[in-house]
């Protein structure tokens, strides 16, 4: 990890924590990460890529992590997001790059491929496909105590993460995301209840590992993460007919991930619905990953990452 150089750079008037490794010169992956992760869970892939001859970049988004908090968390938008990746690639002279996205990292790739394909060589998204940006409407389809409807809830989250320290919220989610089913609670339970204090961490996630997320969480606090992803889904952004994406693209699905069992997304990535916005995208399930494919298998995550940046560029 040591080989991992992290340093500040100000984008769109905020310090973003960025950490790289690779030479300059070679061609460019930008990592996003999705929630409760950080920069370091791209941290198996990152020294990969650049032992493959790739420059590996990762960053914490506003608000996350070690990079500054936007004045509004409140307020903080996908669009914001997708303007700093913008202003990250700008700040470091990156014409175009490879983006890489776990979970919700899927949604500002998804917009960002949108706004600004020019600037894109291929992506890969983890955990989640690609989409069009627009409404959700999955609560019509599960109960009160479905866990994006609880945290969408003003004050409903900030309670129930608020008897815990950062490193115990994130441990428990880590469980919960984890698992084959989606998190619903009872009508008077908390989502992160679902999880006893004497359940293990995934055997692939280690103390280390939970300590370092902790801290880094315990800085920022969960002000700016629940506004992006949670309550700013579905934020109208005046997107004119849908989009084809012509660039390279790659979805990597665990076969026990919860997401799969979100209405319809199933039949999403599995049909031919997903290739009629992006025609050029290659669909692997693995047979026994989870929500976290990228940390509980690296190995083999590390592999079809490189199969498909050799192929494209």
């Amino acid at each position: 990890m040591e080989e991992i150089k992290q340093k500040f750079i100000e984008v769109n008037g905020l310090k973003l924590h960025v950490a790289e490794i690779g030479s300059e010169s070679s061609p460019a992956i930008v990592f996003l990460h999705g929630f409760p992760e950080i920069w370091y869970s791209w941290r198996y892939q990152m020294i990969a890529m650049a032992k493959a001859g790739f420059r590996a970049i990762a960053f914490d988004y506003r608000g996350y992590g070690l990079s500054e908090q936007p004045k509004e968390p409140e307020k903080t938008t996908f669009l914001d997001f997708d303007n700093d990746l913008l202003g990250l690639l700008n700040a470091l002279s990156i014409p175009k790059a490879f983006l890489v996205g776990k979970d919700f990292g899927a949604f500002v790739i998804s917009l960002f491929v949108i706004l600004h394909e020019e600037r894109v060589s291929g992506f890969v998204t983890m955990g989640v496909p690609f989409m069009v940006p627009g409404p959700s409407d999955y609560d019509k389809y599960l109960s009160e105590g479905f866990y994006i409807s609880r945290w969408r809830e003003p004050g409903r989250a900030e309670a129930d993460f608020g008897r815990f320290d950062a490193k115990t919220v994130v441990q428990k989610i880590y469980i919960l995301f984890s698992r084959s089913e989606i998190p619903v609670a009872d009508e008077k339970q908390e989502i992160l209840d679902l999880v006893e204090p004497s359940t293990p961490l995934p055997f692939w996630f280690s103390e280390k590992d939970l300590a370092i997320y902790g801290a880094l969480y315990e800085k920022s606090g969960f002000h700016t993460a629940l506004q992006v992803p949670y309550r700013a889904m579905g934020e109208q952004l005046n997107l004119t007919g849908d989009p084809k994406i012509q660039v390279p693209a790659l979805l990597i699905m665990g076969e026990k991930d919860y997401v799969l069992k979100f209405p319809g997304i199933e039949d999403y990535t599995r049909s031919d619905k997903l290739k009629c916005f992006v025609p050029n995208v290659a669909i692997i399930f693995m047979p026994e990953g989870t929500h976290f494919v990228q940390e509980q298998m690296p190995d083999e995550v590390n592999q079809l990452l490189l199969n498909f940046l050799h192929s494209n560029s």
